[in-house]
Parts: structure tokens; sequence; C-alpha cells
């Protein structure tokens, strides 16, 4: 299983990825990938996010800050994080 922080190489679908902050409530999306890494690869790993996971957006709020859920589980990122998660429809 990859760290949510690495970069795919291989069959990397970055030509249709865009940022989990311009995702719409209610849509499901695959990450793909990552920006930065320190306090955000901890944060994600620490709510069970990987690279290829199939989150569903639950709210969103002005400036990408958004509620998320993964199998379940609901967790809240802020905008800036969401920023920095490339994301595809699923």
């Amino acid at each position: 299983m990859q760290h949510c922080c690495e970069n795919k190489k291989k069959g990397d679908d970055s030509s249709s990825s865009f940022s989990l902050a311009l995702a719409g409530e209610g849509e499901r999306v695959a990450i793909v990938s990552c920006r930065g890494c320190g306090q955000l690869r901890v944060r994600l790993l620490s709510m069970g996010i990987h690279v290829d996971d199939t989150i569903q957006v639950i709210q969103r709020r002005n400036g990408g800050a958004m509620l998320i859920e993964k199998r379940g589980s609901r967790c809240a990122l802020r905008g800036g994080m969401a920023h920095k998660i490339k994301v595809r429809r699923c």
C-alpha cells in the first residue's frame, strides 16, 4: 500500500486529476496523489487515507474546507489540505 504522499509513477492518471477542494458535495473520488508531506502526511495517515482510496465529499465550505467520508468514518479537512490532495472521479 502506498503512503498518501508518494507520487504514483506507473498508471498515474494526472491528466484527469484535480484538487480535492474542487470536488462537489456528494461526489465520490479516488485519491491519486498529494503534494507536500510533513504534517499533511501524518494527518492523512492517522485518518487511514492512502493513495487509491475512494472517499466521498459530504460537505464543502468556502476556502476548500470539507467533511469527507471513507467507509463510514467522517473526517474534516482544512482548505489548505484539500488543495494539496489530487483526486479523480470514480
